[in-house]
Formats: C-alpha cells, sequence, structure tokens
C-alpha cells in the first residue's frame, strides 16, 4: 500500500507551511485590543485615579458606562465583560463585603439586579444569566474592595474554547451601543 491509498485526503507539503495565508478550514478572530487586557497591561483606556466604583458616578452617564442611578445604588457596564451587556451593580458607598451594606442598599442592589435582568432580556434576547458577588481577591474579585453584583447574559452556544485555551473573548458589540440598548430597555425609561 502506498502513501496515496492509506491517506486518501490532500496532505500538505512543506512547502506549504512557508506560505502565508494558505487556505485553512480555520476561521480567524482578530481581537488585538484584548491582548494588553489579557496580559494585564496597561490599555489605551482612560483611567481615572482611585476606585473606578467610586469615581465614576462623579462623571456623565454615557463617558462613564452607567446605565441606571438608583438611591443608594447604580448600574455600570463591566468595562472588561465577559458578554455583551456585562452588568455591575454597585453601591455609592466603598465597601467590600454583602455585610457591611445596609439595608436599604442590600434591598436597592438585589431590585437594579432584577432591574437589569429585565433590561438585558429586553434588549438582546439572552437565554439565560449569570449572576453573583465576588467577594474577595480570593473569591475573584478585580475590584474587591468595593462589592458588585455582576449580571452576566448568556447565550446557547457562547462558551467556546477561546477563554479556556487563550483567555479571550470574542465580542459581538461595542460598549458604546451596549449602553444604548440596555438603557433604553432600562424599566421605567
Amino acid at each position: 500500500m502506498n502513501d496515496e491509498q492509506r491517506a486518501p485526503h490532500h496532505w500538505i507539503s512543506q512547502d506549504d507551511f512557508r506560505l502565508a495565508g494558505v487556505p485553512d478550514a480555520f476561521q480567524r478572530l482578530w481581537t488585538p485590543h484584548r491582548l494588553a487586557y489579557v496580559r494585564g497591561e496597561d490599555t489605551s483606556i482612560e483611567t481615572r485615579p482611585g476606585c473606578p466604583f467610586c469615581t465614576g458616578p462623579e462623571y456623565d452617564d454615557q463617558d462613564s458606562l452607567i446605565v441606571h442611578r438608583g438611591q443608594h445604588c447604580f448600574v455600570i457596564l463591566n468595562l472588561f465583560p465577559y458578554n455583551p451587556g456585562h452588568l455591575l451593580i454597585c453601591p455609592y458607598r466603598h465597601v467590600p463585603d454583602l455585610t457591611d451594606l445596609r439595608h436599604e442598599e442590600l434591598v436597592e442592589l438585589m431590585e437594579l439586579t432584577r432591574d437589569g435582568i429585565s433590561a438585558v432580556r429586553a434588549a438582546a434576547s439572552p437565554d439565560a444569566f449569570n449572576t453573583g458577588l465576588n467577594l474577595g481577591e480570593a473569591a475573584g474579585g478585580s475590584l474587591a474592595a468595593h462589592l458588585h453584583m455582576h449580571v452576566v447574559p448568556r447565550w446557547g452556544g457562547d462558551a467556546n474554547f477561546l477563554p479556556v485555551t487563550a483567555g479571550t473573548k470574542a465580542m459581538m458589540d461595542t460598549l458604546g451601543s451596549t449602553w444604548e440598548l440596555t438603557r433604553a430597555h432600562w424599566p421605567g425609561a
């Protein structure tokens, strides 16, 4: 049996490996803007000194990506979202733990979580949601000093090999567009 009989499919020759752009079955997803975040480097995004959840409310809603302001808490888009529409519900007060919240802050945090789910559901029709708190750095809290609730919309098939193998998530929408859509669908807007 010769090589052709053993392997009926096309074999790539050594010469093919030297050519740039050899067609193959893979689609390329180019997200170079995510590289600085994945590497933990400084990004081109303007940062303000201090806690972003404390300084954000001092600025215009669109500039800070604030979707809604409540009396004790506010809702902001995650600057490095897991999926489009990834919301963070934050108390205005700088507290690290759920046990530090006053009753009215706790109630509003949960009400805004509910309203955020309603708004994202109306704006983007996700199949499901992940919601939760990362209390402390060991729990995954990148801004552990300022408590915030995550609301992450999920679609069937939104998880793929990229986050697992490359630490990268493909984003299909811009933060500006997501901000406009979510804000437009906020209950009572």
